[in-house]
């Protein structure tokens, strides 16, 4: 056999595996290029599992570009709340919104327009003209990353720019381009279910005749990454203010985590703090001045939320002021019923419905 007629077995074999074996997804079953669009921003960083009911609820309220391009940010962002990542509920808003002004609400079929939209990669950019119209862009992603480094025992890291152009040129060494989209989906529907990160059942995997790694049995081995992601502590304190039915609220500004979102008031030390600790703080004595008595209860404290790059630990304290004091004005007020009309981080989502859960016992 050829090294072309191998290459071309290799992607009629997962072809034929992925007919037997995909799961039936609301997104595998649309050729609308919008539905395919929103679905791989969702799961870039969301197991299906998990997203799938973010992906019907944005897709109800947003069903094509012309509804997305017209809501307030505010509402996107509301709609994406949970799913973490904000920037890219923004780009698919911005993008939304240019498809509208260059290309009359059309969604763009060439690959190069695609990829000009904000917040649309390499990756994402194959998915849609793949999927939709059968270009042949080969996609890569982590599962096929996966696939692909183990099928041809690669060592080269992943996470270099080295690794990308290569592991991109295998993908479409593979890939039969007569059957682009369907190909496309299959290696990263094995990837998923099959090929996956630890103890894959390679007994059973389609290709396990073509695998090098199986072969030399070192399938743990792979993919190989050369950096490590550094994280870092941060230690925050919110501060659940309530005086007469209000409470208030600030939205995040700048190149932080969750721009664009609201929260409640909050302190954030460079150490974890008691609550006697941080009300000897300046931040806590100039937000409560003139406030008078504070009825104060800790509804959650050391929570622990991991983000990509930091680990947040987190503590809500609900607070009863006597009067509302002049600091309070540099925030939103708020009926304490309305913010859930806001949006706001997971993390805040979480410590509302446990406490709605706590005074409704």
């Amino acid at each position: 056999m050829s090294q072309i007629e191998n290459e071309l077995e290799t992607s009629r074999l997962l072809r034929d595996w992925d007919r037997i074996h995909k799961r039936e997804l609301p997104w595998r079953e649309s050729s609308d290029p919008y539905i395919i669009w929103i679905s791989e921003i969702i799961l870039q960083q969301t197991r299906v599992a998990q997203g799938m009911d973010y992906f019907l609820r944005f897709t109800e309220r947003f069903p094509d570009v012309a509804s997305l391009a017209s809501a307030e940010e505010d509402e996107v962002l509301k709609y994406w709340q949970g799913l973490g990542y904000y920037s890219r509920a923004r780009n698919l808003h911005a993008a939304a919104k240019d498809i509208m002004e260059r290309f009359g609400g059309i969604f763009p079929e060439r690959y190069e327009d695609v990829i000009s939209l904000k917040g649309i990669g390499e990756y994402t950019a194959a998915a849609i003209v793949s999927f939709v119209w059968n270009q042949p862009y080969p996609v890569v992603d982590g599962n096929v990353f996966r696939v692909l480094s183990r099928l041809f025992a690669v060592d080269t890291p992943i996470d270099t720019p080295r690794g990308k152009k290569a592991f991109t040129e295998l993908a479409g060494l593979v890939m039969d381009p007569r059957y682009a989209g369907q190909h496309n989906q299959a290696i990263m529907e094995l990837g998923a279910l099959q090929c996956v990160p630890q103890n894959p059942d390679c007994e059973a995997c389609p290709l396990k005749g073509h695998c090098a790694a199986y072969g030399a049995g070192d399938v743990q081995t792979y993919p190989v990454k050369q950096k490590k992601t550094r994280t870092r502590d941060r230690y925050f304190h919110y501060l659940y203010i309530i005086y007469k039915g209000k409470t208030w609220l600030s939205r995040r500004k700048g190149k932080d985590i969750w721009e664009g979102l609201y929260e409640f008031p909050l302190i954030e030390t460079d150490k974890a703090m008691d609550f006697a600790e941080l009300q000897t703080t300046d931040a806590f004595r100039r937000l409560f001045a003139g406030a008078g008595r504070l009825n104060v209860s800790a509804d959650l404290q050391g929570v622990k939320h991991v983000l990509s790059h930091q680990i947040l630990y987190t503590a809500f304290y609900r607070i009863e002021i006597e009067r509302e004091g002049d600091a309070l004005k540099s925030y939103l007020p708020v009926a304490t019923g309305d913010v859930e009309k806001y949006a706001v981080p997971r993390l805040i989502h979480i410590y509302l419905e446990k406490l709605e859960g706590n005074l409704s016992e």
